[in-house]
């Protein structure tokens, strides 16, 4: 038996774990039809993406991407304004391009997935209910109608690799789908409030920074219980809870 470099654990939950073997990436989904999603997006994106080695379900093997992530969520950004500009100049690309043939979701069936989650927030006690009411509130700025374009669906800073000021590729594309822009543009910009000037800057396009920061509420909102009930932290500093304190 040949020796085998070391396993790295990068995520792993109930839903998904991804592994790391040298540059190679193996993500193991126990949702078929979302790692089929993944990989019709990623051939469909008019961005650098992940090269698919091979597609076995529940095994996804992606070939590593240079680079390193743009941000992380509770942690200072070391990329520069530049890097961010580029990042919001990729956006457009991918929001200009034609619509994955999919569907995606309508504000309607979000916002009543938002209340269920806000009723869990409160009747736990996982967070004050004035917190989560003044929050719901900014989030009604997202939930309105919206001309869908082809958005990433999770473009978290940390799914963007940059080198200098170059975007080298975007991962984790299992969310993609036809959906509001402003939403990609708010979730890169989760917890990095100060680089959504740079980020618009690149995008070149007019936006809304009011609906960019419900949907800040609004993600924030969804993830907090998803987060608890698989065993992460967002009451780590400059996390979701966070968010949730600084927008209103």
């Amino acid at each position: 038996m040949t020796d085998v470099e070391e396993v790295e654990v990068v995520v792993a939950h109930r839903e998904r774990a991804t592994l790391r073997v040298g540059d190679v990436f193996l993500k193991v989904d126990a949702d078929r039809a979302r790692s089929d999603v993944e990989v019709a997006a990623m051939a469909l994106a008019p961005l650098p993406t992940p090269r698919v080695l091979w597609h076995r379900a529940p095994v996804l093997a992606l070939a590593a991407l240079p680079g390193t992530a743009l941000g992380r969520l509770g942690q200072p950004s070391s990329a520069p304004p530049q890097a961010w500009a580029a990042a919001g100049a990729a956006v457009r690309r991918l929001h200009e391009a034609p619509l994955p043939p999919w569907p995606g979701r309508d504000p309607q069936e979000i916002a009543s997935d938002l209340d269920r989650e806000c009723a869990w927030l409160t009747s736990r006690g996982v967070l004050p209910a004035d917190l989560v009411v003044r929050n719901r509130r900014v989030a009604e700025t997202a939930l309105r109608g919206w001309a869908p374009v082809f958005t990433h669906g999770d473009l978290q800073s940390s799914h963007v690799f940059v080198r200098g000021e170059e975007v080298t590729g975007v991962i984790d594309w299992s969310e993609a789908a036809p959906g509001d822009a402003a939403f990609d543009l708010a979730v890169l910009t989760l917890g990095h409030e100060e680089h959504l000037e740079d980020v618009l800057a690149g995008y070149g396009s007019p936006v809304d920074r009011d609906v960019v920061r419900g949907w800040w509420s609004l993600r924030s909102l969804s993830a907090v219980p998803w987060l608890v009930r698989h065993g992460f932290d967002p009451f780590a500093p400059g996390c979701e809870v966070d968010v949730l304190k600084a927008v209103v």
